[in-house]
């Protein structure tokens, strides 16, 4: 996943890595960046996203949706970029990361995988910003009220779980074990833990279809676009 990157400096005022090729870089975060419209070169995305240094850059598509995931420097660099190439797309950063479950910070008992696969899904959250901003606060507080769902995640052996939210969509991020299954992995998040069970029911009142889905689709799994 980070190829490259070298232990942080975290005595310095801000945390940096060593890059093999770059020299002293500050640590990049993970962003998720959506490109919206009808006018996909994928080869031309691929090209114009080069020299921009995403770590673990992976790109994945619904219908007109195609969504970027990787550690970034420069998000907003890259957009301005991606904007003036293709100039009829709407172009939008998710920067706001709402939800962040680690392995390696929450599962004490388990030894993260060495290497991963993303699962990439996206909804919307109601129109209501009060409900929205509940919902936000939910996953602020949910390690700490609702410990029983990280441990869930830490007995599927999910690597990590992201949130994003960018206005009232959301882009979810769920990282397994290299050739495992999430189909498989999933139910275990609730075996022996009815509380995620729970947790479960309360956030369907925040969740409901991008606009496209079918009217009994939430979660919308977009499609790995494979690299040759």
């Amino acid at each position: 996943m980070l190829a490259g990157i070298r232990a942080p400096y975290k005595h310095l005022e801000k945390e940096v890595v060593i890059d093999e090729k770059w020299g002293l870089q500050e640590m990049p975060k993970s962003y998720a960046i959506e490109l919206i419209g009808s006018d996909f070169d994928i080869e031309k995305i691929k090209s114009t996203l080069t020299g921009f240094r995403i770590v673990g850059q992976e790109l994945y598509q619904w219908k007109n949706h195609l969504v970027i995931y990787g550690k970034m420097n420069q998000p907003e660099r890259t957009k301005r970029k991606l904007a003036g190439a293709f100039p009829s797309l709407e172009i939008k950063i998710y920067d706001d990361l709402v939800y962040d479950f680690q392995n390696f910070e929450r599962c004490k008992d388990s030894k993260p995988a060495s290497d991963w696969e993303n699962i990439v899904l996206t909804a919307n959250l109601p129109a209501d910003e009060k409900l929205q901003k509940e919902y936000v606060e939910y996953h602020k507080t949910q390690f700490e009220k609702w410990p029983e769902v990280a441990k869930g995640f830490c007995n599927a052996d999910f690597q990590q779980l992201q949130v994003f939210k960018k206005d009232r969509q959301l882009i979810l991020i769920i990282s397994i074990p290299k050739g495992e299954s999430l189909d498989k992995l999933n139910p275990r998040t609730t075996q022996n833990n009815p509380r995620v069970d729970d947790w479960n029911a309360l956030m369907k009142k925040y969740q409901s279809g991008i606009e496209g889905a079918k009217p009994d689709e939430t979660w919308i799994f977009l499609n790995k676009v494979e690299t040759k």
